[in-house]
């Protein structure tokens, strides 16, 4: 049986920590399985942790400069990802995890530049000029191109992801952002 404190840990993993129907990707003893050697006491954590697993598309990491706000409705007005402030318009746009680029061109005034990162998931920046074409596989860290101005009043690449045609939060892959709850504290033995 598990702690009641490993139980709520393990209910509050974020979609990007622990996808629907997979264990999440976390050491032994965060996940409360013991390796041979160990002790049952020692597998279990004092806290569970989330290990995102994507990079920021900037170095270094950038400013949020305008948060995720989807609309209610999908055909009302939002912002539909993050806008991620950078040092100066020039600087190189990587990939924030390994995938496919799937479209590169321009959506209605900008450059845009999508990849697919399978089971569903894509991501796509602009204003990024880039030379890369569709098919192309790239590797998480890798540039796909050169931040244009425009999208701000200052230097800043507009992040977004969706799982299928829903949009998400870009910020639950690089950061944790489950909230501090606290837990009453076990009974003694």
């Amino acid at each position: 049986m598990k702690p009641p404190a490993l139980l709520a840990a393990l209910l509050l993993l974020p979609a990007s920590v622990a996808p629907a129907g997979e264990v999440p990707a976390l050491n032994r003893v965060q996940s409360g399985i013991a390796s041979p050697g160990t002790t049952p006491s020692a597998a279990v954590p004092a806290a569970l942790v989330a290990a995102p697993s994507w990079q920021w598309p900037l170095t270094p990491r950038p400013e949020v400069l305008r948060d995720f706000d989807p609309p209610p409705k999908p055909w009302l007005s939002g912002h539909r990802g993050v806008d991620l402030g950078a040092a100066s318009d020039g600087v190189q746009v990587t990939s924030p995890a390994s995938g496919t680029v799937s479209f590169v061109g321009v959506v209605v005034d900008r450059p845009v530049i999508t990849i697919d990162h399978g089971n569903g998931l894509r991501s796509s920046f602009e204003p990024v000029d880039s030379t890369l074409a569709a098919g192309t596989v790239v590797a998480a860290g890798q540039p796909l191109g050169i931040l244009l101005p425009g999208h701000c009043t200052a230097a800043c690449v507009h992040w977004g992801v969706r799982r299928g045609e829903e949009y998400i939060n870009p910020l639950q892959f690089v950061t944790d952002l489950r909230p501090s709850i606290l837990l009453p504290l076990a009974a003694p033995p």
